[in-house]
């Protein structure tokens, strides 16, 4: 193996990216657009969740309690009806996603010095939402002034790692790695494919290259590119999002240059097991973007999927470097903790790397 022939194709290559606009676009403005639109559009956060409120007691303290739901951004009044039905018929047609019901003798048993129970209902159509609503619920009426509502049990709820809820904060490292495993595949699939179609790869394939050489070639130029995609999304999160990180940003951006090696290295893959482009960005498609928004951890935690799936997504390079993102940047994680992601990613590349050199076929023109 030569370094010389494996630096001058990669000079060759790289000249190729610069003079194909669409290869640029991709390369440069499309991770930062994809970064912006869901780390700004998709939120798990709840505001404004319609609220209706069923006083039967009409006291100080039931009008207090619901004035403390509707002194938060997260609740609004819709209405305020004195049937229960009116409220329950509202909440199954979708106009409201809770309702805080106060019984008769609320403020009376408060007086007395008794607990007040209350119920709070929530809308379980969409769980995640339920969940943040419920949480929500229960944390106001917990802070309900004591002495004013005493309950049977007072917990003590503390949240770490994100203890504002904010689902930014969460949503953001996990899209460093839905980004870096969506494009860089891609372009370098699309690279080699087009050289397919135009014929071109002949060229390559009479010349001294090894096939070692030829990949390692088609690699540096493509991992380069994903360094930068990395280093735009990193600075996008953390500049613009204004995303907290509570770790060490060398420790990431270091890691995160071993992920865009297993990502460009599944470009690769790609590109030996097929022959046109739209072949190789319909497979590129299939098999990075989709499992890494369904299956890394990335919206929906591993832990809860059946053993099918949690078996299927350890085989998702994504969920490795989801989990050293969200380690690094959310707990503070060190090499320490994040090691064993570590070491499955460095495996998992070498393994696609060696089976790409395996399944290109190097033909004399």
């Amino acid at each position: 193996m030569s370094l010389k022939r494996i630096l001058a194709f990669s000079r060759k290559e790289a000249l190729e990216i610069l003079r194909d606009p669409i290869t640029v676009w991709i390369a440069v403005f499309m991770p930062l657009l994809m970064l912006f639109l869901f780390g700004v559009a998709l939120s798990f956060d709840v505001e404004d969740a319609p609220l209706i409120v069923v006083d039967h007691d009409k006291s100080a303290a039931s009008r207090a309690l619901a004035d403390q739901f509707l002194n938060t951004p997260y609740f609004r009044l819709v209405s305020a009806p004195d049937d229960e039905r009116v409220a329950e018929h509202a909440l199954m047609n979708g106009r409201a996603r809770a309702v805080l019901s106060i019984p008769s003798g609320f403020g009376a048993r408060l007086a007395r010095g008794q607990g007040a129970p209350v119920e709070f209902l929530v809308d379980g159509t969409y769980a995640s939402t339920a969940a943040v609503v419920s949480a929500y619920g229960r944390a106001i009426i917990y802070a309900f002034p004591r002495g004013t509502l005493e309950l049977p049990v007072q917990p003590e709820v503390r949240v770490w790692y994100n203890p504002q809820l904010r689902s930014r904060d969460f949503i953001v490292p996990g899209l460093f790695a839905v980004i870096l495993m969506a494009f860089p595949p891609l372009l370098t699939a699309l690279a080699v494919t087009r050289e397919k179609e135009l014929g071109t790869i002949a060229q390559i394939y009479a010349s001294p290259l090894t096939k070692t050489e030829f990949v390692f070639g088609k690699l540096i130029p493509y991992v380069l590119i994903a360094a930068l995609q990395l280093a735009m999304v990193l600075a996008g999160g953390f500049l613009v999002l204004k995303t907290p990180m509570h770790g060490s940003l060398a420790l990431l951006t270091g890691l995160g240059l071993i992920y865009v090696v297993t990502t460009v290295s599944v470009g690769l893959l790609v590109s030996t097991l097929v022959r046109t482009q739209v072949a190789a960005m319909l497979v590129t498609l299939i098999i990075t973007l989709m499992p890494s928004f369904l299956f890394s951890g990335f919206v929906y935690p591993i832990f809860t999927m059946p053993d099918f799936f949690q078996g299927y997504s350890a085989r998702i390079p994504t969920m490795y470097f989801v989990n050293i993102s969200r380690g690094i940047v959310m707990r503070g994680a060190g090499l320490a903790e994040v090691w064993p992601n570590v070491a499955i990613l460095v495996g998992y590349t070498a393994v696609v790397l060696t089976v790409a050199i395996l399944l290109l076929k190097k033909r004399i023109a």
